[in-house]
């Protein structure tokens, strides 16, 4: 699993996941703290539609942290205050750059809670749909 889809997962689903996975490796080995959780900001960049450019919106604030564990660095950035969260972002990051024996069995657990993020999803655009007005069959008489 790549780690951009792995990091949205993390973010997206269930908290307690990305708890549970990080627990597992902090019981069992040492983690060296980095940069300990602290705030930052991040531009925004969003294009517009029209003339196609790129421009910032405006700053998002992000909580951000790395660890090391047997040598291999993690990152974890998250938007808003969320410390414990980054924290567990940073550990489970650096658990898949050191390529711990743990993180094999994480890929069912991952990939199960990306099935529930879609339906969710899923079930949340057909709640949106069914408000739509179709404009072409609206009667104008």
């Amino acid at each position: 699993m790549k780690r951009k889809l792995r990091t949205e997962t993390l973010i997206n689903g269930s908290p307690h996941i990305a708890a549970a996975l990080a627990n597992d490796i902090k019981s069992r080995y040492q983690v060296d703290l980095i940069e300990e959780p602290n705030h930052g900001l991040v531009m925004v960049k969003v294009r517009e539609t029209a003339q196609k450019s790129l421009f910032y919106l405006g700053e998002v604030l992000v909580t951000e942290c790395k660890v090391r564990i047997n040598g291999a660095v993690g990152v974890g950035i998250v938007k808003g205050d969320e410390p414990e969260k980054a924290y567990d972002l940073a550990v489970i990051d650096a658990a898949y750059a050191a390529q711990l024996e743990e993180t094999a069995a994480w890929s069912a657990v991952l990939q199960s809670e990306i099935e529930r993020i879609e339906t969710e999803r899923h079930a949340f655009q057909v709640k949106v749909l069914r408000t739509k007005v179709d404009f072409e069959t609206m009667d104008t008489d």
